[in-house]
């Protein structure tokens, strides 16, 4: 078998607002396709599309809208991704979602193709963040993560944290592989004072949050946060980037208790969005079911430390760097203010020192690891790192 693999990725729940999902994808892309590889995308999107990008090649499929929301997509017709598979021929299969594609398992097993699927959040928190009771939301995602194990030569989990629920049902093909940061993207010299001057005067404490506007990111514990901090006495202001559809609810809500809050809606540039980054005093990253945190990691790159829930996986990733808080505004306003009593400077220094450990290739070689494939077309696969578990075979 040639060592140049052609890598077959599906993902549901993309949209052009997409945050960390997307960049992942992207970059996961890249470092397939620099390692030799043939890495091809298939997503959903309005209409039909083909093309070779920087990642691989790109196949867009028509795909309805997901109800409530707010733009996501879904592949839904099985056929005609059962088709498409058949003619690509992957040497291996990766799939980020475990419910309605969960049915590629079993193509795969047919097919006899490895196949991987990647744990991007917890379902049982996922189900809480949407009301769930915690009973009932973990026996639904017991029942949902056996069914995922069972369907895959082995599910990808980016921490720790992420892996708890695969082990808690005894599966035994769990493997660990982190996401990453661009270390030359996202640097603390993209500090710009006059985007600071925009959002905050001098005195003011810049608060930043990047995120989806939808239930399971919490965004209503930032607006929180910055009330409990002003009911101190303290001078602060939030500048929001991200979109979804909370966002009419939380623009209401600050217009109607005056709220020092700017809503930029989803950011495309970049660049922009590292300096905005850069420039904050804290990032707020509230989501409880964030099983990775691609935007609090980018934040730290930038060298500006976060506040991140205390139910997600995110104390693994910010370490001593950031700060963590139960799921509520004070805890948050809290945090924001232990943050606030380090010096700028070694607050600035440690963020960045710990978004270093996370670098792009490192991601791409345990990925390839846990897909089986070479990290470079001559080169040798690192072992893949097991979790360790019993039961589920």
């Amino acid at each position: 078998m040639s060592l140049s693999l052609r890598i077959v990725r599906l993902a549901n729940f993309v949209a052009p607002a997409s945050g960390g999902l997307r960049t992942a994808l992207r970059e996961l892309g890249k470092g397939y396709l620099e390692a030799g590889h043939r890495p091809v995308l298939i997503v959903p999107g309005e209409r039909e599309s083909d093309h070779d990008t920087e990642q691989g090649r790109v196949i867009t499929l028509p795909g309805p809208l997901l109800p409530g929301t707010g733009g996501y997509r879904v592949l839904t017709d099985r056929r005609r991704i059962a088709a498409l598979l058949q003619d690509l021929a992957p040497d291996r299969l990766e799939v980020s979602d475990r419910t309605t594609l969960r049915w590629t398992g079993r193509w795969a097993r047919r097919a006899r193709v490895p196949a991987v699927m990647v744990s991007h959040e917890t379902a049982d928190g996922v189900l809480r963040t949407w009301g769930l009771p915690e009973p009932a939301a973990r026996r639904t995602a017991d029942a949902l993560n056996t069914r995922t194990a069972h369907a895959y030569a082995r599910v990808v989990c980016t921490t720790e944290f992420a892996a708890r629920e695969f082990v808690r049902i005894g599966a035994r093909n769990v493997v660990r592989a982190p996401l990453g940061v661009d270390l030359v993207e996202r640097h603390p010299a993209l500090h710009d004072p006059g985007l600071r001057a925009r959002h905050a005067r001098v005195p003011e404490t810049l608060l930043v949050m990047c995120s989806r506007l939808s239930p399971e990111k919490r965004p209503g514990t930032a607006l929180d946060a910055l009330e409990a901090l002003l009911r101190r006495g303290r001078r602060a202001v939030l500048v929001v980037a991200g979109d979804g559809p909370l966002r009419a609810r939380l623009e209401q809500r600050a217009r109607e208790r005056g709220l020092p809050v700017t809503f930029l809606g989803h950011v495309r540039d970049r660049r922009l969005l590292g300096a905005l980054q850069a420039s904050a005093d804290v990032c707020l990253a509230p989501g409880p079911a964030e099983t990775f945190g691609l935007a609090a990691l980018e934040a730290m790159a930038c060298g500006t430390p976060v506040v991140a829930s205390a139910s997600s996986a995110l104390p693994e990733v910010i370490g001593p760097a950031g700060a963590v808080a139960g799921d509520r505004g004070e805890a948050f306003a809290d945090a924001v203010e232990l943050l606030l009593e380090r010096a700028e400077q070694v607050r600035r220094a440690a963020a960045r020192a710990r978004a270093e450990r996370f670098g792009w290739g490192t991601a791409v070689a345990a990925f390839l690891a846990a897909l089986d494939a070479p990290v470079t077309a001559g080169g040798a696969v690192p072992p893949v790192r097991q979790v360790a578990s019993r039961g589920l075979s």
